[in-house]
This record gives structure tokens, C-alpha cells and sequence, in this order.
């Protein structure tokens, strides 16, 4: 799709406000309140992570990579610089094309209705034709004149050229937009209520025609009047994210310097004051104390209810359970809790799936959409860091910390899979979504405690539930949504790599049983299971002795629940997520990285209602895998530059790739965890051995092999090579590049830096690409996303040179390491993974193409 064509993120489903406590209750839906009024758009103020990734296409639908001319790393600091600003105007230039052809294609009817509304037979009155089109001609105007004074500079460019005034115009007439703004909502109204009493204007509206580009054969595009009437708004947004990266890549000794500051100043203060009239923050309240019963426990859990998911914060009492969220309030009210039901815990029971009649349908995510957003979230965590050390960085930071507490609110909502299910005996039933089985255990067992008491059913007035709800404000012990945005600065910010685990044995069973234990880590505010271990059965000492390696990412604890395994074959028809298993016990241990950073592994003890769970840790940090050693022998492949190799044999991609790419799409696509999960070492170590020198028994030996075996010598091969695949050189150009908000630009770079690789680089590049791709599309089967993939070769492929971490150029600790650099490079390695096939003699054509797909 068109990134032109994506909004910011609509408030769908949402139901998070982002105010101070964190979250809000069932939001706007398609930009509607929930009287059904308009609500506007939510206007976002900092740059994009992660754009809409996409490649303009030529003449003959292929792909095409611009090819921005050479010197984009040739020369000093200054010069590259200035060549990455014209790569950021050339993208924006395109975008302003594209964008003076839509507001043109909104002005075309408007001249003809106009013209009829004094006729006899009016399509539309002059008055909602003013009111539909109102501003668009200023926009357009403000923009042409923008454009054509852009244009030359561009064409013309050198180091003398100055655009900062262009862009302090430019954000001088902003007013325009306030005027645009603030009746887009009437505009919105107006259009449809014409369109359903006119079928003429229906037909004009719902198809719209937009020119192409000068340079593009694709002459119109249809777009609906809706959809370009929206274009104003997402613009000014864009306008702020050039500016950034302008900024980024200007001297401050440059004359545009100050001249882009000031308009990126008056841009920001802009988007604040509009977005403070969307959606104004308010102010929490005290509310007074419930005396008749206590709460005892409280938290967020994801409601399911009409298909759609919900946060809620749920209250258990001494007496009762109640389910709440955040009251939507008028400007300058206090927040407060609105009572969405509850249940008097004499009247509650806890329901399985066979008790219900249906499972009510729940939208659930594909994998790769999670995932994505966890990156997105990684890569922000990492901007928030460096802008904690710019000068004057924190106004940024709360805007970054804002768009993250969004983001991993998202997750948190849509990430729960685990059902809790509980039922009225007097009425309705409720169905939560968990993440863990530990949350739900707990939630039960906390009921099932308070219902040994003596309960009387209880049944509150409207008052007393008013004044009950009131108390919840004060009452309520978790106040935020666990999201790391809402934590403090000083806190842990938990561990990152991997975390090996011997799960040695349990004792304390009173009898025999089969027994089993999964093992859960603690991920973007929510925990996930990671591992288990096989089922040892009939027994009350079970000794499994089990190793797992398990990624973390930021985590804090470590859980391991014991359960008895379920052999009731009635109760083996559930749905996927439904662990009808009886907890025996649960526990856990915080990760102390002084405990688990040493080389020994670290034996530990967790104990869990009596029960006693014996096992070992110990934790390696990304980095400590990735040293390059040359190789001394110049004779073999491991450890030896890829030029040497490809010239030796004759090739263009050394024969260890290409056998080893073919053995895995052969036999190892459908391989759950194909490059994730560990080879042996000794096989992985005698491939390597034969590749080395060179025997003939290669085939054979690569046809018997373990297929986890292939796949980790080949990224034993990319990492042991004397530079990375995609050079040391060229690592500082990828991670500015990457960097990039504006997706034209970044276009533009990014193609760029993959043609000034060395041929042999990018020949064995491009198809190691091509194959990984191949391996995501089998996704359902292997369960390997593109994500995943980038994960595992990423930082093989793309690393910092030794004297650059020397210099200290780059965060090497180990809690630091995959939230900085590595994030960054798993993103390149996404963006090429994301980007329609490339091909080596197109990227190679020396022409200055301007990316018009934004």
C-alpha cells in the first residue's frame, strides 16, 4: 500500500488515552467517539521509527533502486553530510510532487460545482462547496511556490546551496493548516451528507483522479475525496520528520542551520497546540476510602468482549470482583472509574471451555505484526537513549516516551492469549486474555482463597456502587499500564541476550505423577513462555536435566511453573491456548546480572508450595559471540576475505553458500526454528573442517547431516569472516541511513549503499536474501518471520569494526548491546528482507532515480 496512503495510526480498538494514568477506557473507533460524533485525528509529532517500507516501480512493474550519484561516503564528515541532506530533499521533493498532485486533483471539481451552484440544477449550494474545499486552494498555492523554488536547488545542488529559508516559509504559513484543522471534522460531515442526498457528487467523491509523476508512465490513480482531504494533515507531520533529518545532516556552522531550526521549532509548536485541542490531558483525583471491605488485589487484564479486546483494571475486594475502566472526562474534569460489571465472589465460578456453549471469535495477530512492533519499540528505546545525552534532547525524549507508552500499549493489548474465563452463577459469563498461565493461576487462587471464607451474595445500589468505584482511584495499588516507558530512569533496564538454563530436577510431590516444567522470561511488560521440558512420568522426584537457550530481551526474572500432566482424553479437545495441566507449583527469581554475567553457571533453587525445583544459569551477551579472527590459512573458506574465496573458485557466491543455501530450501524450509535452534557443535564443527579443506565428500556429508547442523555453519561462515558481508566501511552509512524518518529518503540511501558494496559482497547478498525470504514465506510451518531471521543474521552481517569499538564509538556493555547497536542492525537487514526483489543490474544502472512510492 501506498505509505502516502496510510494515516497515522488510527485510534481502532484503542483503549488507551496515553494521559497520565496511562491508559483510557474503550476508545474511538475509526475516528468516532462513542456517541458516534467525529473525533479528529490524532496528529503525530515525532519522527516515524519505522516508515512504510516500499520501492518505486518502473516501466515494466519491476522494482527500481534510485541511484543517487557516487560520494555519498567519499570525503570528510561535511561532505557526506551534505550528500545525505540532498538525499533527504530529493525524497522530499518527490513527495511534494505527489502531494501538489492530490491537493490538484481535490481542486479539479471544485471549480465546475462551484460554477453550477448559481445554475438551476446545483450539485452542491456555494456554501458547502466553500465548506468542503475550504483552504485547499491556499495549501496548494503555498506548496507550488515551495516546490518551484525547491526544484532548482536540487538540480543545481553543491555545498554553497542554502534551502533553510524555503523551509522557514514554509512553516511560517502553518496558520493556514490551524484554519484547515479546525474545519476538517465540518468538512468530513458535509462531504458525506452530500454524497448520501446526491448520487452526481457520490460519483465525483469516491473517485477522484491524481496524476503520476512527471517521470512516471502510470498517468491517474482513483482516490477517494475522503481520503485526499485527509492528505493536508498527514503532511505537516511529514514536513516535521524532513526537518529532523535535515537538522541531522546540516553543520551547525551551515547558514540553513538556524533557519531549519527555527522552522522546526515552529512546526513542533504547532502539532503540540493542535494535538492539546484533539486530546487535552487531564488531571487525576482523590477519592475517599471504602470502609465495608478491603481490596485485596488488582491489575490490568484484556477483556474480550463483542470480538473486540479491552483493557481493563479489575478489583478484587474482600466480597466481590469488580471489572472497570477509565471514564471518559470533559476537559478539566478529575479522571474517575466507571463500573463496567461485577460479581459477588458467593456467585462466582470458574468456567472451562466445555462448560461454555462458544468460544466467542477473537481476533488474533499474526505473529510477524507483534513482532514488528517489538522492533519498533526496541528502535525507540534506543533513540531515547541517545537524546537523553543530546543537549537539550528532553523535549524530544517525552514526545519519543509518548509515541513508545503507545506502542507498548498496543502490544499489551493484542500480544494476551491465555483465556480466564469466569461466570455469574446469577447471570453473564466474562472471558479475559492473559499471557502467562502464572497471572491466571494467581488470579484464581486469590479468588478461590477469599471464597473458603463464609460469603453472603451481595447485591449494591447505584449509590453504593457509585461511591464503591469512586474508591477504586485511591484504593488501587497498580497505577500504570506495565509498559518501560512508564518506569523510572533509574531502574534496571533488564538484561539482553541469552540465558542458558539446566532444569536439573523437583522433589516434595506427596504422589506419583507425570510432571513437566515450562519456563517463562519477562518481555515488554508482559511475560512470555519460553521453553519445557519433556514429561517425566509416574514419579515424585523427577530429574529431566534439561539445557535450553533462551534470547532475552530486557528481562528482569526468570519463572518456572511445575505442572502435573493432564491424561483425561476428554479434556484433550481445546483450543490451542487452553492449558487444561494442573499448576503444581510456580515461583521466581530475579536475573541479577552480576549473579548470571559470570562464565560459571550459577546454581539455584526455587522453591513453590512445598515443592523444590533444582536448576542451573548462566548468561552470554550478544557480543561476546561475535569477535572476527582472520584466518592464518589462506587455503580454506572460514576466516577468509570473500573477495579471496570467490576469486579462487572461480564463482560469483562462495560454493559453501550456495550448498548450504541448497540443502536448507531442499530439506530444512519446514524445520520449526531453521537457523534458530542450535546444530551440534561437534557436526557443525567437522562441515567446517570439510568445507576447509576442500574433500569430495562433501555432498555426501551435507545430504546425512542434522539440517540444523547446515544452517549453523553457514552463519558460522558469515560470522567468522575476517569483515563483515556488509563492511566495516560502510556500517557508519547504514546506521545513519536506517536512521532515517523520511521513507523517500531512506530509499534512496539504502539503495545506494548496497551498490557501493564490493561485487562479491553483494552477489552473495542479494541471493542469501532472496532465500531467507523463502524461508518466511513457510512461516506457519517453521515459525521464521522475517523478523526472527533478521534477529539471527542481522548482527552476523552488519557489525562495527574492532578499532571503531576501541575507540568507543559504540555501546558495547552487555545490557546495552542489543538495544543499541544490534537493534539498528537487525533493522537494516529488515528493511532489505521487506523490500520487493533486488536485482544486481538494476541496482548498478548509474541513474538519479527520485523515489515517488512514499
Amino acid at each position: 500500500m501506498d505509505a502516502l496512503e496510510q494515516r497515522p495510526v488510527p485510534r481502532t480498538d484503542s483503549d488507551f488515552n496515553y494521559n497520565t494514568d496511562g491508559y483510557e477506557g474503550d476508545g474511538a473507533e475509526d475516528g468516532k467517539s462513542q456517541d458516534g460524533s467525529e473525533t479528529l485525528p490524532f496528529i503525530d509529532e515525532s519522527p516515524t521509527m519505522s516508515p512504510q517500507l516500499c520501492a518505486p516501480l518502473g516501466p515494466d512493474g519491476e522494482a527500481v533502486s534510485p541511484t543517487p550519484p557516487e560520494g555519498l561516503l567519499a570525503g570528510g564528515d561535511i561532505e557526506k553530510g551534505l550528500e545525505m541532506k540532498k538525499l533527504v530533499l530529493s525524497g522530499f521533493l518527490a513527495s511534494e510532487e505527489i502531494y501538489i498532485n492530490q491537493l490538484e486533483a481535490l481542486l479539479l471539481p471544485m471549480r465546475p460545482l462551484k460554477a453550477t451552484a448559481t445554475t438551476s440544477q446545483p450539485v452542491l449550494t456555494i456554501q458547502q462547496v466553500e465548506t468542503i474545499f475550504y483552504k485547499i486552494q491556499d495549501i496548494f498555492e503555498i506548496h507550488k511556490e515551495f516546490y518551484d523554488a525547491l526544484l532548482p536547488n536540487i538540480q543545481q545542488w553543491d555545498e554553497k546551496v542554502t534551502v533553510g529559508h524555503l523551509f522557514q516559509k514554509l512553516a511560517s504559513q502553518l496558520g493556514v493548516y490551524k484554519a484547515f484543522v479546525d474545519n476538517y471534522k465540518v468538512a468530513l460531515e458535509t462531504a458525506e451528507k452530500c454524497s448520501q442526498a446526491n448520487g452526481q457528487f457520490q460519483k465525483i467523491s469516491e473517485n477522484l483522479k491524481v496524476k503520476g509523476p512527471k517521470d512516471s508512465k502510470d498517468c491517474t490513480t482513483s482516490v477517494s475525496m475522503e481520503a485526499l482531504l485527509y492528505k493536508p494533515i498527514d503532511r505537516v507531520t511529514r514536513s516535521t520528520l524532513v526537518l529532523h533529518d535535515l537538522l541531522k545532516h546540516t553543520p551547525k556552522d551551515h547558514p540553513d542551520f538556524p533557519l531549519l531550526q527555527d522552522a522546526l521549532r515552529i512546526s513542533q509548536n504547532f502539532l503540540s497546540s493542535i494535538n492539546e485541542e484533539i486530546d487535552p490531558r487531564r488531571t487525576a483525583v482523590t477519592t475517599p476510602k471504602g470502609e465495608a471491605r478491603q481490596l485485596v488485589k488488582d491489575g490490568f487484564l484484556v477483556e474480550v468482549s463483542e470480538s473486540s479486546r479491552k483493557l481493563r483494571h479489575v478489583f478484587l475486594f474482600t466480597d466481590l470482583l469488580l471489572c472497570a475502566k477509565m471514564k471518559k472526562t470533559s476537559v478539566g474534569r478529575h479522571q474517575q472509574y466507571e463500573c463496567k460489571w461485577y460479581i459477588p465472589l458467593a456467585d462466582l465460578t470458574f468456567q472451562t471451555l466445555d462448560d461454555t456453549d462458544s468460544s466467542p471469535s477473537i481476533q488474533v495477530l499474526p505473529e510477524y505484526e507483534i513482532e514488528e512492533m517489538k522492533i519498533k519499540i526496541s528502535v525507540l528505546k534506543s533513540e531515547i537513549q541517545k537524546e537523553k545525552k543530546a543537549p537539550k534532547g528532553q523535549s524530544r525524549v517525552e514526545r519519543l516516551r509518548k509515541k513508545m507508552n503507545e506502542q507498548e500499549s498496543w502490544l499489551l493489548l493484542h500480544s494476551p492469549t491465555i483465556p480466564f474465563r469466569i461466570h455469574n452463577k446469577h447471570g453473564k459469563s466474562y472471558h479475559f486474555l492473559l499471557s502467562s498461565d502464572y497471572e491466571r493461576s494467581e488470579w484464581r487462587e486469590s479468588i478461590q482463597k477469599l471464597q473458603k471464607k463464609d460469603l453472603q451474595t451481595c447485591l449494591l445500589s447505584s449509590v453504593e456502587l457509585q461511591v464503591l468505584t469512586s474508591s477504586c482511584f485511591k484504593l488501587r495499588t497498580v497505577h500504570n499500564i506495565p509498559v518501560t516507558s512508564n518506569k523510572d530512569d533509574e531502574e534496571t533496564p533488564g538484561l539482553y541476550g541469552f540465558l542458558h538454563v539446566i532444569v536439573h530436577s523437583a522433589k516434595g510431590f506427596k504422589e506419583s505423577a507425570n510432571l513437566y516444567c515450562t519456563l517463562e522470561v519477562d518481555s515488554y511488560g508482559y511475560f512470555v513462555s519460553k521453553a519445557k521440558t519433556r514429561v517425566f512420568r509416574d514419579t515424585t522426584e523427577p530429574h529431566w536435566n534439561e539445557e535450553f537457550e533462551i534470547e532475552l530481551e530486557g528481562s528482569l526474572y526468570l519463572r518456572i511453573l511445575c505442572y502435573e500432566n493432564c491424561y483425561d482424553k476428554s479434556m484433550l479437545n481445546k483450543d490451542d491456548n487452553e492449558i487444561v495441566d494442573k499448576i503444581m507449583g510456580k515461583g521466581q527469581v530475579q536475573l541479577d546480572p552480576q549473579t548470571v554475567q559470570s562464565k560459571n553457571w550459577h546454581m539455584d533453587v526455587i522453591e513453590m508450595n512445598g515443592i523444590k525445583v533444582e536448576f542451573s544459569m548462566k548468561f552470554t551477551s550478544r557480543d561476546l559471540s561475535l569477535k572476527r579472527t582472520p584466518s592464518k590459512k589462506q587455503s580454506g573458506v572460514f576466516g577468509v576475505k570473500i573477495n579471496v574465496v570467490t576469486k579462487r573458485e572461480r564463482s560469483k557466491v562462495p560454493y559453501i553458500v550456495r550448498q548450504c543455501i541448497e540443502e536448507v530450501e531442499k530439506r530444512g524450509i519446514d524445520e520449526v526454528g531453521i537457523y534458530r535452534i542450535s546444530g551440534v557443535a561437534t557436526d557443525i564443527q567437522a562441515l567446517k573442517i570439510t568445507f576447509d579443506t576442500n574433500t569430495k565428500d562433501i555432498l555426501v556429508m551435507l545430504s546425512d547431516m542434522d539440517i540444523n547442523a547446515i544452517a549453523g555453519t553457514l552463519k558460522l561462515y558469515f560470522r567468522e569472516l575476517p569483515e563483515p558481508l556488509l563492511t566495516d566501511r560502510l556500517y557508519p552509512a547504514f546506521m545513519e541511513g536506517i536512521a532515517l524518518s523520511d521513507p523517500a529518503a531512506k530509499e534512496n540511501c539504502m539503495m545506494h549503499l548496497l551498490r557501493s558494496l564490493p561485487d562479491p559482497n553483494l552477489m552473495t547478498f542479494l541471493p542469501l536474501l532472496e532465500h531467507l525470504k523463502r524461508v518466511a514465506e513457510k512461516e506457519p510451518i517453521n515459525k521464521m518471520s522475517l523478523h526472527n531471521l533478521a534477529t539471527v543474521f542481522g548482527p552476523t552481517l552488519l557489525r562495527p569494526s574492532e578499532s571503531e569499538i576501541a575507540k568507543g564509538q559504540h555501546i558495547t556493555s552487555a545490557s546495552d548491546i542489543w538495544s543499541h547497536d544490534v537493534m539498528a542492525q537487525v533493522q537494516v537487514l529488515l528493511y532489505y528482507l521487506q523490500h520487493p526483489p533486488i536485482s544486481f543490474a538494476e541496482l548498478k544502472r548509474n541513474t538519479l532515480y527520485f523515489s515517488t512510492d512514499v
